[in-house]
């Protein structure tokens, strides 16, 4: 049973209820260091070519007057590498000290070159000293020390650069470009994430480096989340010292899905405390990342004093480094098995018409008089004190207030109750029952708790809370039912009056989202002002898309456009999108050059991959299938790939 897991202190965090920053050393880079007691920077990178000195300085200083505190560039060969002197110069005599970071894949001298210039170098260790080939290889343990030995020769020689300059390091795992030698041993997992990176931290601590930051970046949320509390509690469990994180989802996408994933990733590992610097990556120009970090960032500015108690919690059932869904039992088609559901909130709404519920996914057709629902249908329609003047979809079903249902009570309407209703009242409904619960209410915990211990079916409890640090307050409350036994499914209802869209969108995410990384919820409520219904409902169905437990449409795994690309990013993604949002399910990954496929892929079902000036790659998985194809044909070419898998479906005109 999921219950008799505890997992005690050294937890991957430092509190599980109360806000509190991981405790780091301090990395010098530049004029702004990191971790301690520095606040959390916020960073991107540029898109510009490398080699294009005069477009590269000009980007960085619409960058750093947008408020990114350091900029990152990428140096994919050694004339890269030695053009950053350039870059900086430039940069430097207009003014601008913002500290510069290398990026490098594949080549350790570019490395070398850039750490004797920038005042940091990224490293992705899946691919620093080896080349990805796919294959499982089985090593004796002779021969995998061996290996280690191997990456040492290349990596030292950098390492000593790097203290000898002064120079910054992150050694940066990304989940889609592990290599061949961690996936054999480790797997594909948060697991052999962690140990990429361990593997090269070690070789650093040997020589005395510690002037590092690591990073565990993933397309899928979940498994970023994953990979990088179990790397704190690695570092924990081995003696090693508390470096800074950079925390950042990779190929998060753009628009909506790029904002929700990211915030989904980011914000749940901030909520515990963790994260010293993030970088938001969306497949947009890079000036729109910053304030979408900023956002992420500022929730935790004051986070200290806003924050109301959380009664402690010594020990956590869950188990933070792998997915498992809280066991619960069904209720109706809520809990158990079933999918999240949606419940969209209409209790402010006045006179409810049937037009309204197209912002919520179902289509009245007067020609037919019959209702349509799209992939993004509600589930529940909560009225509040409302009635609704007609009848209601199939797909649709009704939640009322206890007082109103009470009076009017009718097949596809169910009752919420309030605590003392709950406990006072007799008069329920015999197949479903919403109990609302402020979980801000302790006094009423353990009389609730005792009564709730002893339900046997019917009843579904909605948790709301007014502190700031709504994650942890909801979760606290779902770990005394699992302490208690109970095994009602949970909705979760939170209420926010932005007309912020883009801050809606970080504040839902990452206050939901995180709890449904950890397989604690069995559905949503997302109350807004009633201008924001139908954004409010497709944040709710982009939430559970990204936490990956209800998948309702084709994802997109695109990376940000940087100096490597070979195509213009947005407007290739655009493209894709438009003849393929319908195909429900599908990932599809679209990376702008090798560098960033096919590893980056993740777990993407096909690939379109930059591999030439105006030349594409399509793979299915992480197979290649067709080289060299001509940019204007590549799309027709995914499409027909599709097709010849049985996947595709016609869109609907």
């Amino acid at each position: 049973m999921q219950e008799t897991q505890t997992f005690h202190n050294p937890l991957y965090c430092p509190s599980l209820t109360k806000y509190q920053r991981r405790k780091t050393i301090e990395v010098k880079i530049g004029d702004v260091p990191l971790g301690g007691n520095n606040p959390i920077r916020v960073q991107t990178m540029t898109v510009s070519d490398t080699m294009n000195t005069s477009a590269v300085v000009a980007e960085c200083i619409r960058l750093i007057e947008a408020g990114s505190e350091y900029i990152r560039i990428t140096a994919p060969s050694v004339k890269e590498a030695e053009n950053l002197r350039n870059i900086k110069n430039e940069l430097r005599k207009l003014g601008y000290n913002t500290p510069l970071i290398a990026d490098i894949h594949f080549t350790p001298n570019a490395a070398e070159i850039a750490a004797r210039i920038v005042e940091k170098v990224r490293i992705n260790p899946g691919n620093f000293a080896d080349r990805k080939r796919f294959e499982i290889i089985e090593y004796t343990e002779a021969e995998y020390q061996a290996e280690l030995e191997r990456i040492r020769e290349k990596f030292v020689p950098l390492v000593r650069i790097c203290k000898e300059y002064g120079t910054a390091m992150r050694i940066g795992t990304n989940h889609g470009s592990l290599s061949d030698r961690i996936m054999s041993r480790y797997g594909d997992n948060p697991l052999g994430m962690v140990e990429s990176a361990l593997e090269f931290l070690r070789i650093a601590e040997d020589e005395g480096f510690y002037n590092i930051v690591l990073s565990m970046k993933s397309s899928n949320p979940q498994v970023m989340v994953q990979a990088y509390r179990l790397l704190v509690q690695r570092l924990q469990e081995e003696g090693l010292k508390p470096y800074p994180l950079h925390l950042g989802v990779t190929e998060a996408g753009d628009g909506e899905d790029g904002r929700i994933k990211s915030a989904v990733g980011i914000g749940t590992l901030l909520e515990d405390g963790l994260g010293d610097t993030i970088r938001v990556s969306l497949t947009e120009d890079p000036e729109y990342e910053i304030p979408v970090a900023k956002k992420l960032v500022n929730r935790y500015v004051e986070r200290e004093k806003l924050q109301k108690p959380i009664p402690e919690l010594k020990s956590y059932p869950i188990n933070p480094f792998a997915y498992q869904r809280r066991q619960t039992r069904e209720v109706l088609n809520i809990g158990a098995k079933n999918v999240p559901r949606v419940i969209a909130d209409f209790s402010a709404v006045g006179q409810i018409e049937m037009n309204d519920l197209k912002k919520i996914g179902h289509f009245y057709l007067p020609a037919t008089d019959k209702w349509a629902m799209n992939d993004l249908g509600a589930d529940f329609l909560y009225l509040g004190k409302n009635a609704v003047p007609f009848m209601l979809p199939n797909g649709l079903q009704a939640i009322q207030d206890y007082d109103v249902w009470v009076k009017h009570k009718n097949e596809k309407t169910y009752p919420l109750c309030n605590a003392k209703e709950y406990l006072t009242a007799n008069e329920f409904s015999d197949l479903l029952n919403f109990l609302l619960i402020d979980v801000d209410d302790t006094d009423i915990y353990e009389q609730l708790l005792q009564y709730l211990s002893k339900e046997k079916n019917y009843w579904v409890l909605v948790l709301k809370t007014a502190n700031a640090h709504a994650l942890p307050a909801l979760r606290a409350f779902v770990v005394r039912l699992m302490q208690h036994h109970i095994h009602l499914p949970v909705i979760f209802w939170r209420d926010y009056e932005t007309n912020d869209l883009e801050q809606l969108q970080i504040d839902a995410s990452t206050d939901i989202g995180g709890l449904l990384i950890d397989g604690l919820g069995d559905g949503l409520m997302i109350s807004v002002p009633n201008s924001q219904i139908q954004e409010a409902n497709s944040l709710a169905f982009g939430i559970l898309q990204a936490t990956r437990t209800r998948i309702t449409k084709t994802e997109y795994i695109s990376c940000p456009s940087c100096g490597r690309t070979l195509f213009d990013l947005q407007e290739v993604t655009a493209k894709i999108r438009k003849r393929t949002d319908h195909l429900k399910g599908i990932k599809i990954a679209i990376m702008g050059c090798i560098v960033n496929g096919p590893g980056e892929m993740a777990d993407a079902d096909y690939g379109y991959v930059g591999s030439g000036k105006g030349k594409i790659s399509l793979y299915r998985g992480k197979e290649i299938v067709k080289r060299t194809v001509a940019e204007e044909n590549a799309l027709d070419e995914l499409i027909n790939l599709i097709k010849e898998d049985g996947k595709w479906i016609e869109p609907v005109s």
